[in-house]
């Protein structure tokens, strides 16, 4: 028994990369509590020691005071009885007397869950004191097995977990399948460390464009934001503090080959690779490519723009299914609505004409109100003195001032219409019945 958890802990040290004193010290503290228990000691009041001896047997002893006369045997031992086991022993100090082999085994063999257990946590901790700085890395596994629609992926030194929410749709695995992933964080439970890592997650394709990109390794090219709908297609913004570095060919690579392997990897995913700028307006065009544009309305207070197209780039600027658009909202972090030439004339026109019905308000003044952003009764009823006279060309207060106020005036009479519209089909609603 002791031989054979000799080489157990000589196992668990090489393979586990536990440091064998940890593993000594997790020994010796079970097989102490269970021979306590064994014997019916207190601990605080018996002391117990284990060790392993030249032949690597667990050896248990149990220590006595020499004294002169004794009077409690289980604490006490007689200097003539110590000097059997130790010739130049002295009174008043102590002595490890060796307990019987059966005891030993009893006691190791009653102490076999509680090693496991210790032997448990020391792995957790080492596995978490080497992962907890490589968050944000790309691992490279084997899968294991699936359960409960998690994939459990050898990593080699423990097993890490996709969650279902972290794979990618439409893309499936099996035992024995090698992958690559980014971890994602280490979660630390009473069941250990839990490594999960992620093929869905913008960390996976940053980590991607970090190992196949040397610019962006090197600080030269940074990733300044990423959108990604996993599995159909990802944006990505890049930047360059070197002039002669061009960005978005670094990250394409020669002939492409560099964003290729990346594509590989995420299984055919669609990838635009954007050049960052500083203008919003300049940044809202790449960002939607590869659709063009031709104006970009912004109202920087709401963080929302009106991006202008034309009508045969109105498909592709949305996207399928409103992809590209979403995406570069979500690049850019602001609110993007996409209008045709045709329409915003359109609603110029009524927004003019509606206007039109304003004191003071002359057809040219009416244009720049709505070219400065005023596009609705709400907009001017309510706006900025200030702004309303920039835009309008109309100068005076006292004119501004009565132009908001036949705005709100109007407005509380499009809103008394809509209550009467309102009650008569109710009215309607209940006649039928």
């Amino acid at each position: 028994m002791n031989e054979e958890l000799a080489r157990v802990i000589d196992s668990v040290s090489k393979d586990k990369g536990i440091d064998k004193e940890i593993i000594l010290e997790a020994v010796n503290e079970s097989v102490v509590s269970a021979a306590h228990k064994l014997l019916k000691t207190d601990p605080s009041y018996k002391d117990l020691e284990c060790q392993f001896n030249e032949y690597n047997d667990i050896e248990l002893f149990e220590f006595k005071k020499v004294v002169d006369d004794v009077f409690d045997d289980d604490m006490e031992i007689s200097l003539n009885e110590a000097r059997e086991l130790d010739p130049e022993i002295q009174i008043d100090e102590e002595i490890g007397i060796k307990l019987s082999p059966s005891y030993t085994r009893i006691a190791i063999q009653n102490a076999r869950q509680k090693i496991i257990q210790k032997l448990k946590e020391a792995e957790a901790k080492v596995i978490f004191e080497e992962f907890k700085s490589r968050q944000g890395e790309l691992v490279n596994g084997i899968v294991r097995r699936i359960a409960r629609g998690s994939i459990i992926v050898d990593i080699g030194r423990t097993e890490a977990i996709i969650p279902y929410e972290e794979q990618v749709p439409r893309e499936y695995f099996q035992p024995k399948d090698r992958l690559r992933a980014v971890l994602l964080k280490i979660e630390e439970d009473k069941r250990g460390t839990k490594l999960v890592i992620s093929r869905s997650h913008r960390d996976f394709v940053e980590s991607l464009f970090k190992s196949e990109v040397p610019e962006i390794g090197e600080g030269i090219v940074q990733i300044m934001g990423i959108a990604r709908d996993p599995g159909g297609r990802t944006k990505i913004s890049v930047s360059s503090n070197d002039s002669d570095i061009d960005p978005v060919g670094a990250c394409v690579g020669m002939r492409g080959s560099r964003v290729q392997n990346i594509i590989q990897e995420l299984k055919g995913e669609k990838i635009d690779i954007v050049p960052w700028s500083v203008d919003i307006a300049r940044y809202a065009c790449n960002s939607l490519s590869p659709a063009r544009v031709n104006k970009v309305i912004m109202d920087e207070g709401s963080k929302a723009m009106e991006v202008i197209v034309d009508e045969d780039q109105f498909s592709l600027t949305i996207g399928r299914k409103g992809q590209n658009v979403r995406l570069a909202s979500d690049l850019l972090g602001w609110e993007i609505t996409i209008k045709t030439d045709t329409q915003l004339k359109e609603e110029q026109q009524n927004v003019v004409r509606l206007l039109l019905t304003l004191p003071k308000v002359s057809e040219v003044n009416a244009n720049l109100l709505f070219a400065g952003g005023f596009h609705t009764l709400e907009d001017v009823a309510f706006g900025e003195m200030e702004s309303l006279k920039n835009s309008s060309g109309i100068n005076d207060n006292e004119d501004i001032e009565r132009i908001q106020h036949a705005a709100r005036t109007a407005l509380q009479e499009k809103l008394r219409n809509i209550s009467v519209d309102e009650e008569s089909e109710e009215e309607e609603t209940e006649d039928k019945l």
